[in-house]
């Protein structure tokens, strides 16, 4: 049980949430915004496409733990590998069978997916692994996190969703407009969760957005870009998508606005425990996201 409990720290939990969230709720809104019908072949497919998924997300934070040891027994030192609960020839099988796993499922189940599981191991091993390790550089940082999280999984699940379910690859304003929320709003997410990390970022020369700008400039950006998330799905559910269930998207938009200014009133930023817990609370929000938005096409339907 405890090498168990390890094994759920090492793939660290909310990205696995936010993985298969994504992949559910791709699946739904697929579903709902085609000509399709569920049925067992299609559920199959969408499990090939959570296997594959989860597989990449392993291969990806197990590799940045791999190589950030040192630095995580400053700022995560619960994690298995610093606290040597896993050793560093356990922690690279987990890695490089999760790796296989997830391009060998991609693989046999078509291109789309083999395309967005491909190129999101690439980015995820070019952010942590010399000589690139482009965690070091903020900016490119960010861009791999977004790149993957906003572009990347949504656009290339639903292709293959798409063209699983009916036979064609195309993309819809529903997705689109999920995509550019989720992109934006990762944004957030990657600039915001070195903040909680400062001190062994320091030690170790990772240059983030909080040594170059300060703990507070970065909390009030990554407030501001969720909310411009926020009062932009408000505009789409009145100006373009108002053939939804314009008073349930508008309304769960606003109140999930209004929590999250709440909250943010309550964040001492001298308390790493509290900004930890606050980044957390972000995750929850992007979380509530791939839930509440496929309930909104299956209203509208």
């Amino acid at each position: 049980m405890n090498g168990i409990y390890s094994l759920w720290k090492f793939s660290r939990p909310h990205t696995i949430i936010g993985t298969s969230l994504s992949v559910i709720a791709l699946y739904a809104i697929a579903i709902a915004t085609t000509d399709s019908t569920l049925t067992w072949i299609s559920l199959e497919q969408m499990l090939a496409v959570w296997l594959a998924c989860l597989g990449g997300n392993v291969y990806i934070v197990g590799l940045n733990q791999l190589w950030d040891i040192e630095i995580d027994r400053i700022n995560k030192p619960h994690l298995p590998l610093a606290a040597g609960e896993f050793s560093l020839q356990q922690g690279k099988w987990i890695v490089g069978v999760a790796g296989v796993l997830a391009i060998t499922v991609a693989g046999l189940s078509g291109m789309w997916l083999l395309a967005t599981v491909a190129i999101s191991l690439f980015l995820g091993t070019a952010y942590s692994l010399p000589p690139t390790r482009l965690k070091r550089f903020p900016l490119l940082a960010a861009f791999c996190i977004f790149t993957v999280r906003g572009i990347v999984v949504n656009l290339g699940l639903f292709l293959h969703f798409s063209q699983k379910l009916i036979g064609k690859e195309f993309l819809n304003p529903y997705v689109w407009t999920l995509t550019l929320f989720i992109l934006l709003f990762t944004i957030a997410i990657a600039i915001f969760k070195d903040v909680p990390d400062l001190e062994g970022d320091k030690v170790y020369n990772i240059n983030t957005f909080t040594i170059i700008l300060g703990k507070s400039a970065v909390f009030n950006i990554s407030r501001g870009l969720i909310t411009i998330c926020y009062l932009g799905m408000v505009y789409t559910g009145i100006f373009w998508l108002n053939s939804f269930n314009s008073g349930f998207f508008i309304s769960y938009h606003l109140i999930l606005l209004s929590l999250l200014w709440w909250r943010s009133q309550r964040v001492d930023l001298e308390q790493k425990k509290a900004i930890a817990s606050f980044y957390q609370f972000i995750w929850k929000l992007f979380f509530l996201e791939y839930l509440l938005f496929p309930l909104a096409c299956f209203v509208k339907y």
